[in-house]
């Protein structure tokens, strides 16, 4: 296509810097306490900030975690839903499988340079543009924020990690947060040694990434995929 006819495009070079930053994001698990500087935590926040959100609402809040016990608690309900994630998949699986899980390092929380809490906010429900029919798009939401703020993280040479293996519930009341509010991931954020070549849990065998091909469709659903 000419670049006549798309007068909005940027460089190559900065083009070039989207898709590497996209392909060379990692959750990662490893990091070195190194704190991060304020500036640059806010910057990456910043980012998370300017995610789209459907009818504008904006549901994500961050919590910041710089208590050194709270950050232990948080670690402490990480490591007991992880041995119930460990029973879950023995039920469906095989114990090696089970015991394969136990092996793989699935957080950082008492490594990172910085801990926060993503979370939806309370009182959600007056939000209505956009979550009629399908209410989840405040969830969505704030998963866009959180791949902005890695992407960034990315960017400026910091790791970052999502942990979803806690209770929301139990983490909730350890945060003061209201009952309507609920927290989504636990964000790993600092500096590391190097970042993963490939995804950890394709590094370590774990589990083999689809290609593109298996998830696109034409017109209609195709079971086949």
């Amino acid at each position: 296509m000419s670049e006549t006819l798309r007068p909005h495009r940027y460089t190559d070079a900065e083009i070039a810097a989207v898709y590497r930053v996209i392909a060379e994001r990692r959750d990662m698990r490893h990091f070195v306490p190194t704190p991060v500087a304020p500036e640059l935590l806010t910057k990456v926040l910043q980012a998370a900030h300017q995610a789209p959100s459907v009818g504008l609402m904006q549901p994500w809040r961050f919590i910041r975690i710089i208590d050194t016990t709270t950050r232990k608690n948080i670690h402490q309900l990480v490591d007991a839903e992880r041995a119930k994630t460990a029973q879950a998949i023995g039920e469906f699986e095989t114990t090696a499988r089970m015991a394969e899980f136990l092996r793989l390092k699935v957080e950082g929380i008492l490594d990172c340079g910085e801990l926060l809490v993503a979370a939806l906010c309370n009182d959600r429900e007056r939000h209505i543009f956009g979550r009629r029919t399908l209410p989840e798009m405040d969830l969505a939401s704030v998963s866009c924020a959180i791949q902005n703020m890695w992407l960034a993280a990315r960017a400026e040479g910091l790791g970052m990690g999502w942990v979803s293996i806690f209770d929301p519930v139990a983490l909730g009341q350890l945060l003061n947060m209201p009952s309507e509010a609920k927290p989504i991931a636990v964000l790993c954020l600092g500096h590391v040694n190097s970042f993963y070549k490939e995804p950890m849990l394709v590094e370590t065998g774990w589990k083999t990434a689809r290609p593109l091909a298996d998830m696109v469709m034409e017109n209609s659903w195709d079971s086949s995929k």
